[in-house]
């Protein structure tokens, strides 16, 4: 039989695919989110960042060689994680994969399968656990403190749906049986724009880019994760559009998501 993914189908017995990315939509507006899977209205996305995804492959070379022998990186020791191994097993490239929803679980409740794509795990060989962890690329300012996982700023905002991420990847990599530390890690780095010369090399056509790295630690909490799909399946099977979400980015935190604005208008042609 079909596979349950796209526009949602409330008489196909099969278990629908969520991916990770499609719940963080239906955190920041239900309404759009049930535009998008129950009535397929497709909205205008960003381009891809490709170059962040360059440095996430990059990234992942550097901890491969380590994966393979076993051992710290050296990055890992310099942040006091000398006990920890970058993370081997069979079906980790297949966890890797975000369009396939490689790394998943079947949550039988709701009928749902969960999934998206893992950057990396990494394991205590001691305890057995593991910890998640996460490649983010950016270019902001530097000495930027990225510690503090505040919801601030509108910058803060995007550290909240990297929050829900690390939660969301924790309690799928439980589900599929597995000791995992509430300990996660973000592996950040910032390129610098502001403090380079330039980045053209001077006797050849290739150029460089150094990057600031920081190493992020976050205590995930996946209570909520549950709840939140329960509110997902119900959303699907409603018959009216839900609200709008309030963004709270306005100057009173009342402005509306960023689709509202847009279809408004267009109701009033």
């Amino acid at each position: 039989m079909a596979r349950h993914r796209g526009v949602f189908n409330p008489e196909n017995p099969e278990p629908y695919e969520l991916s990770r990315s499609r719940i963080e939509a239906y955190v920041k507006c239900p309404a759009c989110f049930w535009l998008d899977r129950v009535k397929g209205i497709k909205f205008p996305g960003m381009p891809g960042f490709l170059l962040n995804t360059a440095t996430d492959t990059l990234l992942k070379k550097d901890f491969d060689v380590y994966r393979d022998n076993q051992k710290p990186h050296p990055f890992m020791i310099r942040h006091g994680l000398g006990h920890l191994v970058p993370f081997q097993h069979e079906d980790f490239e297949t966890w890797t994969k975000s369009l396939q929803l490689g790394f998943r679980t079947d949550y039988k409740p709701a009928n749902f399968i969960i999934g998206g794509g893992l950057d990396d795990v990494w394991h205590d060989p001691k305890t057995d656990e593991l910890f998640i962890v996460d490649y983010k690329s950016t270019a902001g300012r530097r000495n930027e403190d990225l510690t503090a996982l505040e919801p601030i700023t509108l910058f803060g905002a995007y550290k909240e749906g990297y929050k829900r991420q690390m939660d969301m990847y924790q309690w799928i990599l439980r589900k599929n049986g597995f000791q995992v530390s509430n300990t996660g890690y973000f592996v950040y780095v910032n390129g610098d724009q502001h403090f380079e010369p330039g980045m053209l090399l001077k006797d050849e056509d290739k150029a460089k880019m150094y990057f600031d790295v920081q190493l992020v630690a976050y205590e995930g909490d996946s209570s909520w994760v549950e709840g939140k799909i329960e509110e997902i399946k119900k959303c699907l099977h409603q018959d009216k559009c839900p609200d709008h979400s309030q963004s709270g980015f306005g100057p009173k935190g009342d402005k509306p998501c960023e689709y509202f604005t847009f279809l408004d208008s267009l109701s009033h042609l």
